[in-house]
């Protein structure tokens, strides 16, 4: 027991004594909570989202309309969504993420006659404008595992690229194995690039498995290219590798490490939309998101998968996957420490 208690007190005086990772483990909860309290600060969410068709939003002024339309406009729990481009909108109602679309300019809406809150919505437009033509349209709802079936994927990316390499280099820095690698010609950058085109390698072969599996029995919903989702899973898991070599280029700390690993990934997953959408979020929350690679990695495989989205209309989520990589990569490269703090 001598020895057991020996090694429990070593054990915790280390812990205690490390201050980076002693703050950590009281700011990281603190600052969850807080995250999770302004996030869902607002209770008045919408039962029904309905499009307005205009082909200028800009130039029709909601003081012209007619008040029966005013009237419709202003029933309560009702989220309105304005859209310029008439295809992508009925795009919407196929895949009921609008349950109706309504041009007051042609006097026509159109429904998914599958859709249970489109019927709803439908009774409520016609009681104030019953003049009002049908249109029907029958497409394929998108279900909730199509949508959140990136995100999954995604957060298993971020998870085996973080800590898959982070903890790596750190056990290598502590142990003295990069102290012998600096004894080679190997320089700092060529050392990096083999993490990241080793672990860009596993996580592809493990996602691309995952969702072909899942697909034989799922059947997802994928409009656009197989090819398209390739390159975004490529240029976002080389993202997130590049970002923790950033994260470990210093540290030979593991609870440090595993702290700075957990600051980046808790928020990436709460706030890139891994598990729902943050089209209700607060603005400062939606740019916030905005730093993340996951973010990025998400919108355009939603964009390839729900809109068949090209990769020119991903291009700027492809851009700053780039540049992330590319500023991970040579911060990384300038900060990498190879010898161990240890004496």
């Amino acid at each position: 027991m001598k020895k057991f208690f020996a090694i429990l007190s070593a054990r915790n005086k280390e812990f205690f004594r490390d201050k980076s990772a002693l703050s950590w483990n009281f700011a990281f909860p603190v600052l969850l909570i807080f995250g999770f309290a302004f996030m869902f600060s607002d209770e008045g969410s919408k039962l029904y989202k309905i499009g307005i068709y205009q082909q200028s939003i800009n130039e029709i002024k909601q003081a012209t309309r007619p008040p029966s339309e005013l009237a419709f406009k202003n029933l309560k729990h009702i989220s309105f969504v304005d859209y310029e481009n008439l295809e992508k909108a009925i795009l919407k109602v196929d895949q009921h993420k609008i349950d109706l679309l309504v041009d007051f300019e042609h006097k026509k809406y159109w429904v998914n006659q599958t859709s249970s809150k489109g019927y709803i919505v439908e009774q409520l437009l016609l009681a104030q404008l019953p003049d009002m033509t049908r249109q029907e349209t029958d497409g394929r709802a998108v279900r909730y595992v199509d949508w959140v079936m990136p995100g999954i994927l995604g957060m298993n990316m971020m998870f085996s690229c973080l800590f898959g390499v982070g903890y790596v280099i750190v056990r290598y820095r502590k142990n003295g194995v990069l102290k012998r690698f600096q004894a080679t010609p190997l320089t700092a950058f060529e050392f990096l690039t083999a993490q990241v085109i080793s672990r860009l390698l596993i996580v592809l072969l493990v996602t691309t498995l995952l969702f072909v599996g899942c697909n034989l029995f799922i059947n997802f919903y994928v409009l656009g290219s197989y090819f398209n989702l390739l390159i975004i899973a490529m240029l976002g898991s080389t993202s997130m590798i590049a970002m923790s070599l950033l994260i470990a280029s210093r540290s030979s700390s593991e609870e440090l490490t595993g702290g700075l690993l957990n600051f980046a990934s808790w928020p990436m997953m709460l706030l890139s939309g891994v598990w729902f959408s943050l089209e209700g979020a607060h603005p400062v929350v939606q740019k916030i998101a905005q730093i993340f690679p996951l973010t990025h990695i998400l919108e355009a495989a939603r964009a390839v998968m729900t809109d068949g989205a090209g990769l020119m209309e991903i291009k700027d989520n492809l851009l700053v996957l780039l540049v992330m990589t590319i500023i991970f990569l040579f911060l990384g490269s300038k900060l990498f420490n190879w010898g161990s703090e240890r004496t």
